[in-house]
C-alpha cells in the first residue's frame, strides 16, 4: 500500500503549461477521483505519478519517497487506460498474465493470480476467450485484472469507461467501488463525466486550466463550491446561473430575499433548489414555461423569465401537470443558493 503526494508539480510542454504548481496528497487506500474539463491537465497529472511523462519542476513522493527519477516499472504502479490494449491473439488468461511472464514471473505464481483476479472480476469461466469473444464491459475487466495481478501498491485509471454505453458505466462504476474495497489499496481515477466522480470518489479534485480549484468530498464540493467553475461543472443537471447586480427587472425580489452583497453578483441555484407557485407569493416573479421532460421520477421544466438570457431548469420530484406555455411564480429556496462574486469565487453570505 501507498501513499502519493505532490509538491508544486508543474508540467510544461515548450511553451504550454499544462500542469501549474499542483500541490496534492492521497492517503494509503484512498480512492481520489481527478475531474474536470478536457484539457484540465488531469491525466498529465496521472501520467506524471505514473512515470509515463517527466515532471517538468516539483516533487513526487510514493509513500513518502523521492519517485521523479525512478523508473516507472519500478514505482508499484498499475495503469488500466481507456483503451483496453488486450492482444486480439492471446486469451483472457494469457493477456491477465502478460506483464508477469515479461517479469520472469513463476508459472504457477502466474497461475494464481490470474484465477485469483479472475474470481475478483467474475471472468473465471472466460479465461480460454479471447477478446473478440467479450463484451465491453468483460474486455475492460480483463484490462482491470491484468493491472491486479501485478499487486501494485497504487491503481491509476485513466478514463476506463469511456468507451463502454451508459448502462456498462453504470455497472461498471458499482465493480469499481466494489473493488477498492475488496483490494483495500490506493486508487486514482481519471474522468471528465462528473457522474463518475461523484459516485465514486472518497474525495474529488476538480482540475481547470492545469490547476486545483477546489478538493474535498463529494457532497462537500457539491453542497459549498469554492467558486462558479465548481458549481457548474459538479452536478446534472447543472447548475442556474442568474445575474443579481441590483439594477431592478425581474429578479429584483431576489435580492431582499437572499440579501448577497450590494455589488455585481451571480446567483447559483441549483435545479431542485427553486419553488414553483401558481399565484404570486412573497418574492417570486412570473416565469413562462418552455419545456417539461418526464423522466419518471422526477420532471425537469424548463423556464423562461423576462430579462434573462438564459432559461432556467426546475427539477420537481414527481410527475409535472405543467404544460409548455404555462404561467408561474418561482423563487430560489435561500438555504439551497449560492452567491458568486464578480471573480467567480463563492460568497459565504448566508
Amino acid at each position: 500500500m501507498a501513499s502519493v503526494e505532490l509538491r508544486n508539480v508543474t508540467k510544461r510542454f515548450g511553451a504550454f503549461t499544462a500542469v501549474e504548481g499542483v500541490d496534492l496528497s492521497i492517503r494509503d487506500r484512498e480512492l481520489v477521483v481527478f475531474v474536470g474539463p478536457s484539457g484540465c491537465g488531469k491525466s498529465t497529472l496521472l501520467r506524471m505519478i505514473a512515470g509515463l511523462e517527466s515532471i517538468t519542476s516539483g516533487e513526487l513522493l510514493i509513500s513518502g519517497r523521492p519517485a521523479n527519477q525512478v523508473a516507472a516499472a519500478d514505482r508499484g504502479i498499475a495503469m488500466v487506460f481507456q483503451s483496453y490494449a488486450l492482444y486480439p491473439h492471446m486469451t483472457v488468461r494469457e493477456n491477465m498474465g502478460f506483464a508477469l511472464r515479461m517479469l520472469g514471473t513463476d508459472r504457477a505464481e502466474i497461475e494464481r493470480r490470474v484465477r485469483a483476479a479472475a474470481a475478483t472480476l467474475q471472468l473465471e469461466g472466460l479465461l480460454d476467450r479471447r477478446p473478440k469473444e467479450l463484451s465491453g464491459g468483460q474486455r475492460q475487466r480483463v484490462a482491470i485484472g491484468r493491472a491486479i495481478t501485478r499487486e501494485p501498491d497504487v491503481f491509476l485509471f485513466d478514463e476506463p469507461l469511456s468507451n463502454l454505453d451508459a448502462g456498462l458505466r453504470a455497472q461498471m462504476r458499482v465493480e469499481i467501488a466494489r473493488l477498492h474495497r475488496q483490494l483495500d489499496t490506493t486508487m486514482i481515477y481519471v474522468t471528465h463525466d462528473q457522474v463518475e466522480a461523484m459516485t465514486l470518489a472518497e474525495r474529488i479534485v476538480v482540475l481547470n486550466g492545469g490547476r486545483i480549484e477546489q478538493q474535498g468530498a463529494p457532497l462537500e464540493l457539491y453542497e459549498r463550491p469554492a467558486n462558479r467553475f465548481v458549481a457548474g461543472f459538479l452536478g446534472q443537471p447543472r447548475m442556474n446561473f442568474v445575474p443579481l447586480d441590483g439594477t431592478g427587472g425581474q429578479v429584483a425580489s431576489w435580492l431582499e430575499l437572499l440579501a448577497p452583497p450590494k455589488r455585481s453578483a451571480t446567483l447559483g441555484v441549483r435545479p431542485d433548489g427553486f419553488e414553483i407557485y401558481a399565484a404570486p407569493v412573497a418574492g417570486t416573479v412570473p416565469a413562462e414555461v418552455v419545456l417539461v421532460e418526464q423522466l419518471g421520477n422526477v420532471s425537469l421544466v424548463h423556464l423562461r423569465i423576462d430579462g434573462l438570457p438564459d432559461l432556467l431548469t426546475v427539477e420537481l420530484r414527481d410527475k409535472s401537470d405543467l404544460r409548455p406555455g404555462d404561467s408561474v411564480q418561482l423563487r430560489p429556496q435561500p438555504r439551497r443558493s449560492h452567491v458568486f462574486d464578480s471573480s467567480g469565487a463563492r460568497i459565504d453570505w448566508s
